[in-house]
């Protein structure tokens, strides 16, 4: 069994730190807490946990608090977490296991990070962090904002999530503020930075000085493809927000430059041509998103809702404007598949409720139009169902509508 140090640098988070250390305090061997400058009650509640607690003088750099607490650690493994940070019960669970049973040569276990989620507490927004290191590799933290330890050595990805939930807005301008400063200061934007710091100025308005440095970050061919396909996300909406709908256009085409489209791409692709009234081309790029499987470990966003949801939602919209009538065994005969290896949120469900869901679906009544089966399969993707029964309801209420 490997023995494990959490670190963590935390700042006026009374009403969140309570909760995420009450969570791990039976998992971790030690917890080490670096406070940089609360004044509110987030020192007394952390004493109830530990009496290891740092206080570091907060000078715009996430990367040296994050390294200072790092340096406080004893254990074998040292894992990280923000306050607003905790751990479902399946996720302790599989936690506790993996401490016991990790092999002493890997280096650094790549964890999900749940970072959105909807009304169902399913996550819709995730990716791999960094998230336990061997303390003997001696890994830094880099960068100031949007700080991280660059993945290296033996690593290994777990499916264990941290889920990410803020009681508390943040500081909206802060990273911004941050790379404000690191710019008057004289210091040059490496390719990551300069992403994210397009990024903040995208969040906070500066649509035009935003597109520029998009712009700027993908003509060094610099970026990581993950983050180069991001910048054309973004920098498309940047674009809709100052009504350039040509170049909004051209730059979700130009991330096919950097790897095979993905399904937000696609969906965004499909928004176009709806938009213009081209029909069978917005169905070719929903029906592309929904043929996509995911894969978390190339690191870059994750995006539930593209890979199912939004897309069937779409697809319904398409239908239904042209009222296009396909009967049973031909179109709508993929739709089982999709609806049992496309959507994540499905896997919430048991396979047996599923199939039984599917089968009354296709067995009640013929559906009247693809619409119809577009808009059902919306919902499964969403698990928004509960039982058998209200399902059965459901078809039935959309094949007989109240007149």
């Amino acid at each position: 069994m490997i023995s494990i140090s959490l670190c963590m640098i935390v700042k006026n988070e009374e009403d969140v730190i309570g909760r995420c250390l009450e969570c791990v305090k039976d998992v971790v061997d030690e917890i080490i807490i670096v406070d940089t400058g609360s004044n509110d009650s987030t020192i007394e509640i952390v004493k109830k946990y530990t009496d290891q607690v740092y206080h570091f003088n907060w000078v715009d750099d996430f990367s040296k608090a994050r390294n200072y607490a790092f340096s406080k650690a004893n254990k074998d493994y040292i894992m990280w977490l923000d306050a607003d940070d905790f751990i479902f019960e399946n996720d302790l669970i599989n936690l506790k296991q993996l401490k016991n049973n990790l092999d002493t040569s890997v280096d650094m276990v790549m964890m999900k990070y749940n970072v959105a989620f909807d009304e169902y507490n399913n996550p819709t927004l995730s990716y791999y962090r960094e998230r336990l290191i061997s303390r003997k590799k001696n890994y830094q933290w880099i960068s100031p904002i949007h700080e991280v330890i660059p993945p290296s050595g033996n690593i290994i990805y777990s499916d264990i999530a941290i889920a990410h939930k803020k009681l508390h807005p943040s500081d909206k301008g802060r990273n911004l503020r941050i790379f404000n400063k690191m710019i008057m200061e004289g210091l040059e934007l490496d390719p990551r930075q300069q992403f994210y710091y397009s990024r903040e100025l995208y969040y906070n308005g500066q649509y035009q000085k935003a597109i520029d440095n998009f712009n700027k970050f993908l003509d060094s061919k610099q970026g990581w493809i993950e983050n180069c396909i991001s910048a054309c996300i973004d920098l498309s909406d940047c674009y809709k927000k100052i009504n350039d709908n040509n170049n909004a256009f051209l730059s979700l085409l130009r991330s096919f430059e950097f790897d095979k489209p993905r399904p937000e791409i696609c969906c965004k692709l499909g928004n176009h041509f709806l938009e213009n009234n081209n029909i069978e081309l917005a169905i070719f790029w929903y029906e592309l998103a929904i043929s996509n499987k995911p894969d978390m470990k190339n690191g870059g966003f994750h995006n539930a809702d593209y890979f199912g949801y939004i897309p069937y939602i779409q697809l319904c919209v398409c239908y239904d404007k042209h009222a296009w009538s396909i009967a049973i065994g031909s179109k709508l005969a993929s739709i089982p598949i999709s609806l049992i290896h496309g959507s994540s949120a499905t896997a919430q469900q048991s396979q047996s409720t599923l199939i039984l869901h599917i089968t009354l679906m296709y067995t009640i009544l013929p559906l009247k139009n693809s619409a119809t089966a577009f808009a059902l399969s919306a919902i499964a993707s969403k698990n928004l169902f509960c039982s058998a029964t209200q399902f059965h309801n459901l078809v039935w209420s959309f094949v007989f509508p109240a007149v």
